[in-house]
């Protein structure tokens, strides 16, 4: 499985959510998808998942995501980020590039002014639980390798300091602060 069949398997999952922004049922929905699917193609995908997670391991995004939920642990990034990936990948590469335009998402939008926090830990499990659902065995040992970036230093500032953050992420800002 490679990047373009697994954001197939996401973009088919969304469609067969009743609220394809409900990350929890699109991941569910993924992972029925993908145990169909032959064991090795599973095991693949895990890989893909991962990759896709050091994609999106920027301060950028992570400033985002602490604005978004009122702060952001180490784990709390992890799920904001597989919350993102059950975005769809329209989503998911434009929010890489550019994490403000997150602000113009209308599920952030909503989320702004209801006081929901965006994350998804079950999609870090999607390809576990396939794997698990399709042979009844664990996901092998060696099924990936996370190789997460360094981050970028300009961006090694406190989180808390709302004047660098509206400087940063300003619609976010507008939204959150």
């Amino acid at each position: 499985m490679n990047k373009q069949q697994f954001w197939q398997l996401i973009a088919t999952a969304r469609t067969q959510a009743s609220d394809p922004n409900d990350g929890e049922e699109v991941v569910r929905r993924a992972t029925s998808l993908l145990a169909t699917r032959p064991a090795e193609e599973i095991v693949a995908a895990q890989q893909v998942l991962w990759d896709l997670m050091a994609d999106s391991y920027t301060n950028p995004l992570w400033a985002a995501a602490y604005l978004i939920n009122g702060g952001c642990s180490d784990d709390g990034f992890d799920y904001f980020r597989g919350w993102l990936i059950a975005q769809g990948r329209e989503v998911f590469e434009r929010i890489v590039a550019a994490p403000d335009a997150l602000a113009e998402v209308p599920i952030v939008r909503a989320s702004a002014a209801d006081g929901i926090d965006l994350d998804c830990e079950e999609a870090l499990s999607i390809v576990w639980n396939a794997h698990v659902m399709a042979t009844g065995k664990q996901l092998p040992d060696d099924a990936f390798t996370i190789r997460y970036p360094e981050l970028d230093p300009t961006w090694d500032f406190d989180f808390d300091d709302q004047d660098e953050m509206t400087r940063r992420l300003p619609r976010l800002a507008a939204l959150y602060l």
